[in-house]
């Protein structure tokens, strides 16, 4: 006797005609595949009458019940998802707000480079620590990593406006982007789209137009230091994107420790004035504790580029100040970057607005 093949299971007609019918999205094949089996249980015994290979009344409404609910559901995930999304970029705009006055409160204080970042530093773990009473400190590579890229972040950026001028302190960090791009797929499997590329390439171009005025050799050294803090600021956001399932703001925690123990011999040699005591404080609560409370968890929700990328606002942000402030313009070059940085930065985060709306 030969052996057969194995007869197919014949579904009911309505199922035969909703698998017909059905989308090959996996989404969509999965909510009439959920109709299907809620119709199956629970149309089973009704023995109305119908025409062969249509739904009965009872099997059609019960269908339209089930398909709006599980649809209604799916929409609401989407929504979800976007608003999260929308929410993490607000965050970044704000870190870059509050980061933008950074430049005006060193001016403040009349200090030690390695005394105002380790002052600033606990402060800022002070305030952490009131956003969180309870750090959640595991140890793990990558938060330590985390931590230790941060303290290099704060204490080399200071360093940096200290020993070249502050438009090559700026533009030399924000090279960051270029440094995440390269290490993305290999740390977290962020692939780096065409749209990424396009960013990296305007804003660095548009930053560059900014401060042409201003860009000079300045000090091999202060230049140096520079470059380094762009490498520690790329790796910030790739570690603490790697936390993005666990506690990331638990790395800035430990970042400001460690600035602080750094610069605590520095902060025993002598003591600010009282403008100098208001900069720092005004450095700790606001430019570092707020913003990188925000910036933490903003990056739970965004690829570590776009955490790098959407923050460029923060050295335009910075002669906005000085006018606003000082009535120091800027120039024409400085304003034609300006608009660059701004207009590509502003359509990255509309384009990954949408992009994770398709999700």
């Amino acid at each position: 006797m030969k052996r057969g093949r194995k007869p197919q299971k014949l579904l009911p007609p309505f199922q035969q005609k909703i698998n017909k019918a059905a989308p090959r999205s996996p989404t969509y094949l999965h909510i009439h595949l959920l109709c299907a089996s809620q119709l199956r249980r629970l149309s089973h015994g009704c023995r109305v009458l119908r025409q062969p290979g249509k739904p009965s009344p009872t099997e059609a409404l019960l269908l339209c019940e089930t398909t709006s609910s599980l649809l209604k559901s799916h929409v609401c995930v989407k929504v979800g998802r976007m608003q999260t999304k929308s929410r993490a970029v607000l965050f970044l705009i704000l870190a870059a707000v509050l980061w933008s006055s950074g430049g005006l409160l060193i001016k403040l204080v009349a200090w030690n480079a390695l005394a105002i970042a380790g002052t600033r530093s606990i402060i800022a773990a002070a305030v952490i620590l009131t956003f969180r009473r309870k750090q959640r400190l595991t140890w793990s590579p990558a938060q330590l990593g985390g931590a230790v890229c941060y303290a290099g972040t704060v204490i080399l950026f200071v360093l940096a406006n200290k020993w070249t001028t502050a438009a090559n302190a700026i533009l030399l960090q924000y090279t960051a982007p270029i440094y995440v791009a390269l290490l993305s797929y290999w740390l977290l499997r962020e692939r780096i789209g065409k749209w990424d590329i396009a960013a990296i390439a305007a804003t660095i171009g548009g930053m560059t137009l900014f401060f042409l005025d201003d860009l000079s050799r300045g000090g091999i050294l202060g230049n140096a230091v520079a470059i380094l803090s762009g490498i520690a600021f790329a790796g910030t956001a790739l570690f603490l994107r790697k936390q993005k399932d666990s506690s990331p703001i638990g790395s800035v925690f430990l970042g400001n420790i460690i600035a602080f123990l750094v610069g605590f011999p520095f902060i025993l040699q002598s003591s600010p004035g009282a403008a100098g005591w208001l900069g720092l404080i005004l450095l700790g609560v606001f430019q570092l504790g707020c913003s990188y409370i925000l910036y933490a968890e903003a990056l739970k929700h965004v690829t570590a580029l776009e955490g790098i990328l959407i923050p460029i606002i923060e050295p335009i942000l910075n002669p906005v100040w000085v006018f606003l402030l000082l009535g120091e313009s800027p120039g024409k070059w400085a304003i034609v970057g300006g608009i660059i940085v701004l207009i590509s930065i502003t359509l990255r985060c509309l384009q990954a607005l949408r992009q994770n709306g398709r999700k």
